[in-house]
């Protein structure tokens, strides 16, 4: 096992980690809009 191995997941982990994340904020939000009579 190289001595690095640890070192180089931890950073891989990070790296996709990060993406994940940008991604996620980018997501549009869409909200439920309600009909103005319930019965609908």
């Amino acid at each position: 096992m190289a001595d690095n191995y640890l070192e180089y997941h931890r950073e891989d982990y990070e790296r996709k980690k990060a993406e994940w994340l940008k991604k996620k904020r980018h997501r549009p939000h869409r909200s439920i809009e309600k009909p103005e009579d319930e019965a609908l």
